[in-house]
Formats: C-alpha cells, structure tokens, sequence
C-alpha cells in the first residue's frame, strides 16, 4: 500500500510559479508510474502530466512548456514545477501512482493509477 501526500500549492498571481511535491511512503517508489491529474471546481478531473518508471514524460497540451514533472527515487517524491500559471491552472491537484509492472503505460488515463494522494490547492488569481 502507497501512501501519497502533496504539498506546495498556494495563491500565486497570473505568470507566476509553484512548485508541488508528492511525498511517498509504504513502497518501492522507483517502481512506480506516476502522475499529477488536477480538478477544478464544477469540471472532471483532467490529466496534468506523467513520468514513468523509465523518466519518460507525458504531458497534457494545456501544461506542455510550461510544467515540468520530475521525480527524485533516492527521496520518494515526484514534483512538478509549474510556470506561467494562468487563472484556468486553478484546481486541487492530485498525484497518483501506477503500480502494475505488466500494465501498459500511456499517463493519462485515471484507471491506470492505483493509488491517489487527497490533493493539494492552487489558486492563480488574474
């Protein structure tokens, strides 16, 4: 069992930046797919970006040259760095992790996840 804790969100103004982090615990991180899928209030939850085990990345066209996803195995914990943020970046972002070795990965599907984190707040006010 994976237990998944995000921090770093907040209130930043149009342009500005975030950094978000996503602590792990009760697994072998570096085996695992993960994610960030974020949801804003009254929408679907929507896929934000994903690295898998491998560091290869997958990004939404909406977060594509702005965020970055990266992970660090030695302290179990994935980040994003967020830049630019605009007003419609406004959600609780989640992250997630894939942890079926024998499961095809493509990131961007919520079913390919096993365990999801209670998310963090960004606000990007205009």
């Amino acid at each position: 069992q994976v237990q998944l804790v995000e921090s770093g969100g907040g209130l930043v103004q149009t342009g500005g930046s975030l950094r978000l982090s996503c602590a792990a615990s009760g697994g072998t991180f570096s085996g695992y797919d993960m994610g960030w899928f974020r949801q804003a209030p009254g929408k679907e939850r929507e896929f934000v970006a994903a690295i898998s085990r491998n560091r290869v990345t997958y990004y939404a066209d909406s977060t594509k040259g702005r965020f970055t996803i990266s992970r660090d195995n030695a302290k179990n914990t994935l980040s994003l760095q967020m830049n630019s943020l605009k007003p419609e970046d406004t959600a609780v972002y989640h992250c997630a992790a894939a942890g079926n070795p024998f499961r095809s990965f493509t990131g961007r599907g919520e079913y390919e996840y096993d365990y999801w984190g209670q998310g963090t707040q960004v606000t990007v006010s205009s």
